[in-house]
């Protein structure tokens, strides 16, 4: 089975296995929303007008799934550093509080290359569908030309694998699995 590699002009590329099943997702919203949070400022509908989704795929039966989101600065009009990136990530994951009842979160840090991640890994069950247990993940990284996130909502160890080992590159860093093992570690 072959891999297929997702590249963002924000910098970076990430593989998935060719047995998930792309979703046919615009890359950003439309510029007209784009254009409206720029005139009006609003600092959550510039982030919302500006979120790029270059890659959202699914597989199995429940449905584990992935989705690749990206910020560009030059979109939302200024950068954000390593210390906005756990409220941006928040932002991203309360989404999901609307699906999803969240429990036991744990956060940590790690280093990919030359790139500070961020990542937290929570588990919890469908809303509605208590029996479907889900393992939610978010990894969050500042890049050059804006914020990058890859999230897997999966409902199987295997799919959690998959997330976590699939082929990232982060700029000019050597490509290498999102996730090491030890990256919800704390350091002592």
């Amino acid at each position: 089975m072959g891999t297929v590699a997702h590249t963002s002009d924000l910098g970076f590329s990430y593989s998935i296995p060719s047995d998930w099943e792309i979703m046919d997702t615009p890359p950003t919203l439309p510029a007209m929303l784009q254009q409206a949070a720029r005139d009006y400022g609003n600092e959550a509908a510039k982030m919302a007008a500006c979120l790029q989704l270059p890659l959202t795929a699914h597989r199995g039966n429940p449905p584990s799934a992935i989705a690749v989101m990206g910020l560009s600065f030059d979109c939302v009009g200024h950068p954000y550093t390593a210390a906005d990136i756990p409220s941006l990530a928040s932002n991203v994951t309360d989404g999901l509080k609307k699906n999803v009842d969240v429990a036991s979160p744990v956060n940590n840090t790690y280093t990919l290359g030359t790139h500070s991640m961020w990542i937290q890994r929570s588990s919890g069950s469908m809303l509605g569908h208590p029996e479907i247990k889900i393992t939610m993940e978010t990894v969050c990284s500042v890049l050059k030309k804006g914020v990058a996130c890859w999230m897997v909502m999966a409902a199987d160890d295997a799919s959690l694998q998959t997330y976590e080992q699939s082929a990232v590159t982060l700029e000019d860093d050597a490509a290498t699995a999102l996730v090491p093992p030890d990256a919800l570690q704390k350091k002592p």
